[in-house]
């Protein structure tokens, strides 16, 4: 799962500014390589666990499997990175169904106020790219097929050795039907253990 799984996965139970920071520890995952987890704001570090557990429960799952055997060439290498924004682009296409009842574009907007209103709490490089993020449209693109195609260019600039991810909305085109499938088949499960998850802590 990409950003705005991590994002919808993560919606607070509660109101206030813990519970905000918490929502965005969910985003603040793929940012803390090399970061000492202490030092940030517990709230956070608690939305980070999450989007460990959620990485950990989706990588070994047989359906993710499936998908990811689906591309072939170069773009197998970079395979878990290309389905995470695969199912992020099925999860923003039926958002009426998977979201949290709001509008998808109320949702990013309350999602970007909350990043820019929390950032000295984030990670240093999440906070970095903040303001990138928001003025680029990264959360709404991935509703269409050609604005995940941008959001995979930029994933692709950022990693230059992940040239091949160029090339996976055309894959994503080519087995559209089998991959949103997939979604469907393994975004219930995925929403039953972050709830199981969150019952523990």
């Amino acid at each position: 799962m990409n950003w705005l799984a991590h994002l919808r996965l993560g919606v607070p139970s509660a109101a206030g500014d813990d519970a905000a920071r918490e929502w965005l520890g969910n985003l603040a995952g793929d940012f803390v390589r090399g970061v000492d987890l202490l030092a940030l704001d517990p709230a956070v570090v608690r939305g980070v666990h999450l989007h460990r557990a959620v990485d950990r429960f989706v990588d070994a799952h047989p359906v993710v499997r499936r998908s990811r055997e689906r591309l072939v060439g170069p773009l197998r290498r970079f395979g878990g990175v290309a389905v995470d924004v695969f199912y992020d682009h099925f999860l923003a296409r039926d958002w009426a169904t998977h979201g949290d009842g709001r509008a998808l574009d109320a949702f990013v907007c309350d999602a970007h106020a909350a990043l820019q209103r929390h950032r000295e709490a984030l990670p240093t490089p999440l906070a970095a790219l903040v303001p990138r993020f928001v003025q680029s449209g990264w959360l709404e693109a991935y509703a269409t097929v050609d604005g995940l195609g941008r959001v995979l260019g930029m994933m692709a600039q950022r990693r230059p050795r992940a040239q091949s991810l160029l090339a996976a909305a055309d894959a994503l085109r080519g087995d559209y039907d089998a991959f949103g499938d997939d979604f469907a088949a393994l975004w219930p499960e995925l929403c039953a253990f972050v709830a199981a998850q969150r019952g523990r802590t």
